[in-house]
């Protein structure tokens, strides 16, 4: 029975701290939700705007016509289109974020309704546990139930640094390849910048599209990071700004309007993402120093859970 009720406490630990894990993620989640939602509102504004001044250029009226006959209309008309895809183009990866954001709170919402009886279920160990404690003849009963809760806390905090870690290499693999695809836009924008063609114009810019799927999946995953480092920051001493690193790919995808400004953002965008590397490298350095001090921990306790069974028997 005492094997029993210990072997639950270490199960039912795990689940609370999942449960105060996911209640904590939800309410971030939330948050967030709210944030692009308030940005979507903006940019659906901007997009309509910019779409109507299209239109408009595009319709029949005086003004057009003045414009058609002083040679100015083709060039304003071209302007608007650009600022309109600009506009279009952070609409659609702000619409991206929101499903995104969406899914990830429907999964922790089914997750918390699985764990829903975790806390009545742990009180009743806890009273099953002081019933055996009392009615023991052992005196080492109470220091076993004491060790296997203890047990249950280090397990459960060892999962949650293997999912942080976990959560942080793919964050880090996806900077890498928009490391690699943006280091290749660089070099083409540079051949194209000295008159490459039209093979070298497309080549740039499919290597440009390549980096913003990768930085799109490195900001997706950067989320999932801040939300796994959520209960294991303090615990860990980690000192570092997640949010600011969330909002970092942002500015790349405002769209490309003239050549000059394309180079100087894939510069821009390659330093950034090679910095905010070093940073999640730095993390998870710290995170897995802080997971083999946790395993250590988890092994004495379990020595001197075992060693008082033994002597029991």
């Amino acid at each position: 029975m005492y094997t029993e009720i210990n072997t639950r406490l270490v199960e039912i630990q795990g689940n609370l701290r999942k449960k105060d894990k996911y209640e904590m993620q939800l309410a971030d989640f939330k948050r967030e939700l709210e944030t692009i939602e308030e940005r979507l509102s903006q940019l659906r504004v901007q997009f309509h705007s910019e779409q109507k001044e299209v239109e408009k250029l595009e319709s029949v009226s005086l003004t057009n016509l003045f414009a058609t006959l002083t040679g100015k209309k083709d060039e304003k008309l071209t302007k608007e289109k650009q600022e309109m895809v600009a506009a279009q183009h952070k609409l659609e990866e702000a619409e991206k974020t929101k499903r995104e954001i969406d899914e990830a709170i429907l999964g922790l919402e089914n997750n918390l309704a699985n764990l829903q009886n975790t806390e009545s279920e742990y009180q009743q160990l806890l009273l099953q546990k002081e019933a055996m404690i009392k009615s023991s003849a052992s005196p080492f009963a109470a220091a076993l139930f004491d060790l296997s809760g203890q047990e249950g806390k280090h397990k459960a905090y060892i999962v949650e640094l293997e999912e942080a870690i976990t959560a942080g290499e793919r964050v880090r693999d996806a900077l890498v390849d928009a490391s690699d695809s943006l280091e290749e836009a660089s070099t083409w924008g540079t051949l194209d910048m000295f008159g490459g063609g039209t093979i070298t114009g497309l080549v740039k810019h499919q290597h440009i599209d390549e980096a913003e799927d990768a930085l799109h999946h490195a900001q997706t995953n950067m989320r999932h990071f801040q939300k796994e480092l959520l209960d294991v920051q303090e615990q860990a001493h980690l000192e570092v700004d997640i949010s600011e690193m969330l909002r970092f790919a942002d500015f790349f995808f405002d769209g490309f309007i003239v050549d000059f400004m394309v180079q100087e953002k894939i510069k821009q965008s390659l330093e950034e993402t090679i910095s905010h590397h070093e940073k999640v490298n730095n993390i998870l350095m710290k995170l897995n120093a802080q997971l083999e001090e946790k395993k250590i921990e988890l092994e004495i306790n379990q020595k001197e859970k075992l060693r008082i069974i033994e002597s029991l028997g």
